[in-house]
């Protein structure tokens, strides 16, 4: 009976061995499933949908939720809410961990990383297929390598768009067209320069304050993509002239704050990531609808709603590339002379 005992006694040690080593290995191929979570994630952007930019994160936020089954739940705070509205405090705000993630303009991220401001050097970027070699390529690697060192994880690439002219006083063909005319611009230096070079008189502010002043006659006019012309409807402010001259171009970063992100296991980084790189092509594919490829229907709706559209000859840009070289030359030290070539590269290697 003795050996017995023994005998049943080595069975049930065994036994409690193997369950313990199938928990262990549970445990392991399992980790997202241990891991502790936020309730939810704050997503900070500029506009909600249906602008590409609001839909964008909308598709990263569903995709994420859809592929960790409803273990990590984001949310979008459009309007720069968490910020109270400073587009240009966000990335700070990002890197300090006060915002999660967030959709942002390297425009409004610019004032904290001066190398962003490549993106809006006037007149760099011709073409789509010149900003696709920009963010596709080494400056868009460089790029995500400072905000990296800077504590936010850069996930993808999406975009606001080419930026064109309006206002609410008359066709501008010339620089002379803008003499006098007062412009609201983002809250960026570079921005300031190169309407004052125009001669125009540039006015810094959100884009939250941006519509009341334009809808009061306190500024004349503004310059964006023109997506965000139809959809916030700026022929009903005022805004009956645009002028497609494609001075900057307006690349949108999906990211997270550091501290976030080292929380997220491996696996679901890479769920994390991957969402915002197919949110990000789609909402690239919404900022051109209508503008390339031969379709001009963009063009076609303004015009329905009674705007003059001005499509610079090669000639009347040449005068606004001319008039710029100076805070063209001034940025570049500024940027990094180094990046900027490389930037000069790409787009001539497109």
């Amino acid at each position: 009976m003795r050996g017995f005992n023994n005998l049943g006694k080595e069975k049930t040690m065994k036994l409690y061995a193997l369950l313990a080593s199938a928990l262990i290995g549970v445990a392991s191929i399992s980790p997202s499933y241990a891991a502790d979570y936020k309730s939810e994630y704050k997503v900070s952007t500029v506009v909600p949908a249906p602008f590409p930019w609001g839909i964008a994160a909308d598709k990263w936020i569903e995709l994420v939720r859809e592929r960790t089954d409803g273990r990590i739940n984001m949310k979008a705070y459009p309007g720069t809410q968490l910020v109270a509205g400073e587009q240009t405090k966000e990335f700070t705000a990002v890197r300090r961990g006060a915002i999660d993630m967030s959709v942002s303009s390297t425009i409004n991220w610019s004032p904290q990383i001066p190398e962003m401001n490549v993106f809006a050097l006037p007149f760099l970027i011709p073409d789509y297929k010149a900003m696709d070699a920009l963010t596709g390529g080494p400056v868009g690697e460089k790029i995500f390598e400072i905000v990296r060192a800077n504590g936010v994880e850069p996930l993808a690439w999406a975009e606001n768009g080419f930026r064109e002219l309006t206002n609410s006083k008359r066709e501008v063909h010339t620089p002379e067209d803008l003499k006098g005319m007062k412009i609201r611009v983002v809250g960026s230096p570079l921005f300031n320069d190169t309407f004052t070079a125009f001669g125009a008189n540039p006015a810094q502010m959100s884009w939250a304050d941006a519509k009341p002043a334009l809808t009061t006659g306190a500024v004349d006019g503004q310059e964006n993509p023109l997506t965000i012309f139809t959809i916030a409807k700026m022929h009903l402010v005022g805004q009956k002239y645009v002028t497609t001259w494609g001075y900057v171009a307006d690349p949108l970063i999906f990211a997270v704050s550091h501290e976030v992100w080292n929380d997220f296991t491996p696996e679901d980084q890479e769920i994390i990531r991957q969402a915002a790189i197919e949110a990000g092509a789609l909402g690239i594919e919404i900022a051109r609808k209508g503008l390339t490829n031969g379709d001009d229907s963009l063009f076609k709706e303004l015009e329905g709603l009674g705007v003059t559209v001005t499509h610079l000859t090669d000639a009347e840009r040449q005068q606004f590339v001319d008039a710029t070289r100076d805070v063209y030359a001034k940025w570049t030290e500024i940027v990094g002379p180094d990046l900027v070539k490389t930037a000069e590269e790409s787009v001539a290697n497109r």
